[in-house]
Formats: C-alpha cells, structure tokens, sequence
C-alpha cells in the first residue's frame, strides 16, 4: 500500500491500472484555507524546475500530513503535470473564457506536456520526470466553445483532458499518453521498484 497525494480521479486510475494498492491522502486545497502547496511559477523558473519543484513538495508535504495525522507509514506519491507552450506554463484555466484562450492559443501548435512524478519514503525522495509533445490539429471557435461548455477542460492542465472529447484534437503524440493524462506510469512504476516495489 501507498499513499495518493492528489484528488484527482486521473491519478487514481492509473495507479488502479498498475495494479498498485493505494490510500488518498488529501491535501488542503479549498479555497479560503491555507493551501498546503502552492502551485505557483516562482519569477523566472523554468517548467521543467517548476514541475519537479511541486511534485517533490506534494510528496514530502504528504509524508508531513501522514506523520502529523500518526497514519501508518507507507510511500507517498506526488506528481504535478503542466502544459508548456514557448516556454509558458498553463496551469488549469480560471473559468470558461479563460479555458477558451488556452485552447485558442493551442490550436494548430505542438506543446509540451511535462509531468513529475516523486515518492518519498524516510527520508529520500526520488523524482522523475516525463516529457511529451502533443500536436493540435487547428480548432475554430466554434469547436471551442462546444468543448468548454461540456465541461471538461475545467481543472485541467492547459483546459483539456486527452482522456475524453480532446481526443478528437490531438493530431500527434510523442511521449508518454498516461504522462499527458495526469501520472506518467512508465516512470512511476521505476520509481516504485526503486523503493522496493515490484510492479508486474
């Protein structure tokens, strides 16, 4: 057993599809509570530094709760995964419109996907970072609009989710398809056995 230190439903399905047992251990992420990590770009800092960054405080974050909380002791998973666009992290959109002028500044380009995973376990965290380039097929604003009206993009890195009706835009993918959804399972399983896990 480990532990999940993310809400999102993504990551649970594909820690589900290793076939790794896992516990979630929520982090504070409401709004008018002090978040427990900030997922904010420092001034200058590059997307891959940024990734690692939030990744490995997730996991050590959540090996602090874990302690805090006298849960058992167990690995704890972290990730963070940002679309990268001329250098630019998107981050999730704020609301519709906001959705809307990502996906416009998407269509017709290749981005980058970059996705961290880290585990800490004692006092060793290990890290490790995937990174993808997804091509848009061009986007009118039309097809926009359906998109982000179904809801989907909200709470996603860069307003889509390759997973569900985005999948219509992605014209090319080289990398990782699990990393773009949310949890890199090449990397995660290495990282696993690397602290003594053995991942079929």
């Amino acid at each position: 057993m480990i532990y999940l230190a993310s809400k999102s439903p993504r990551r649970r399905e594909l820690l589900r599809q290793l076939g790794v047992p896992f516990e979630e251990l929520h982090l504070r992420e409401s709004p008018g509570r002090a978040r427990d990590v900030l997922e904010e770009a420092e001034d200058g800092e590059p997307p891959q530094h940024y990734v690692e960054r939030i990744a490995r405080t997730k996991a050590s974050v959540g090996w602090k709760r874990m302690e805090q909380r006298r849960m058992t002791p167990r690995p704890v998973l972290g990730a963070d995964t940002e679309v990268v666009l001329d250098g630019e992290v998107f981050g999730k959109p704020r609301d519709a419109a906001h959705a809307a002028q990502m996906l416009a500044r998407l269509s017709g380009r290749t981005h980058e996907v970059l996705t961290g995973v880290a585990i800490r376990a004692g006092e060793r965290v290990e890290f490790a970072l995937s990174t993808s380039r997804v091509s848009f097929r061009p986007l009118t604003t039309d097809e926009i609009a359906r998109y982000v009206a179904t809801g989907e993009a909200a709470d996603k890195a860069g307003a889509y989710a390759i997973q569900g009706r985005a999948a219509a835009f992605v014209a090319r993918l080289e990398g990782s398809y699990s990393g773009v959804m949310g949890l890199a399972l090449f990397e995660t399983a290495g990282l696993l056995a690397r602290t003594g896990w053995c991942v079929p």
